[in-house]
């Protein structure tokens, strides 16, 4: 797997730290990271799971006639 460097404002980094409970900067970064992708992937199933069958319902409707 490619790494990356980047640099980060300590505070950020140690207050992530203390609130996560990880010793290891590297560690609390690449939790914070996957929370927020793992969140994205939740947002994007409720929002699929709440408009999806609703689509699939007028995709059957058939066009007004008129």
């Amino acid at each position: 797997m490619a790494k990356v460097d980047i640099s980060l404002d300590a505070e950020l980094v140690v207050e992530v730290m203390v609130l996560a409970g990880i010793g290891s900067p590297q560690d609390a970064v690449e939790a914070v990271v996957r929370d927020y992708i793992a969140r994205g992937h939740r947002t994007e199933a409720r929002v699929q799971a709440q408009y999806g069958p609703r689509r699939d319902a007028d995709a059957l409707e058939p066009p007004p006639q008129g």
